[in-house]
């Protein structure tokens, strides 16, 4: 009997939001521009044998696959920009959705979520799904504001502190935490939603090392002056 394959979750990263239009082939092709590729494994309808939007890829080397994470998300295939993410343990930590999630309006028509991830993810880092574009369902176009979410409530407020009024493409952006789906008038960053994050981290202490990043980004711009904007929000 054949023994069944495991892949090495440490070297592997996580493709999300592929067009069906997608193949291995093309993943392959595209990842091993990061590092040498051991494998490309696209799961498939049984029926239809069309994709599923998601995929997976393994390198030979853990740092071959951090690397691809760094240059490949929000790269877009037919259009539609790819989530990349390091599988295994890493996605259940960026899949913690505590609150931190901030809405950012006057966006440029240039502006793209490959730009908004290099932007973004410099104070910290971000739920699973990335930036999100609000876009005209017809015309692909964008509608002018888009939304970020972090694990940590430290780095949505040195993204806001740090981004607000700042100009991305030719438009300075407004940056602010976004109002709650289903609290009319109410934002997220609550007190409330704070005291639950502070929470989950004592219960998980392995969450504290997510925010790093967002904390070395910090302790270089201290001893920077950084010009914000009037700081007004008009949403």
């Amino acid at each position: 009997m054949a023994q069944k394959y495991e892949r090495n979750q440490e070297a592997s990263v996580y493709i999300g939001n592929l067009d069906d239009r997608v193949t291995d082939a093309m993943i392959w092709e595209l990842m091993v521009q990061a590092g040498p590729v051991v494998s490309v494994h696209l799961p498939k309808d049984r029926v239809t044998q069309s994709t599923q939007g998601y995929g997976f890829c393994e390198f030979q080397s853990a740092e071959d696959a951090t690397y691809a994470v760094k240059i490949m998300n929000m790269v877009k295939l037919f259009g539609k920009p790819m989530r990349v993410n390091m599988s295994g343990n890493s996605d259940r930590r960026q899949q913690q959705d505590i609150g931190a999630k901030l809405f950012i309006g006057n966006l440029d028509p240039d502006v793209d979520e490959k730009l908004l991830y290099d932007t973004f993810g410099a104070f910290g880092t971000m739920t699973q799904g990335g930036p999100k574009i609000a876009r005209d369902s017809n015309s692909g176009n964008t509608r002018g504001f888009a939304f970020v979410a972090y694990t940590s409530f430290e780095a949505a407020d040195w993204a806001i502190q740090a981004m607000n009024g700042q100009y991305l493409a030719n438009k300075p952006v407004n940056v602010s935490y976004a109002f709650k789906k289903d609290a009319k008038g109410e934002r997220h960053g609550s007190a409330a939603e704070r005291l639950l994050a502070a929470q989950a981290i004592k219960n998980d202490p392995g969450m504290t090392s997510q925010n790093h990043s967002g904390i070395q980004f910090q302790q270089q711009m201290s001893g920077n002056s950084y010009q914000h904007g009037n700081g007004t929000h008009p949403w």
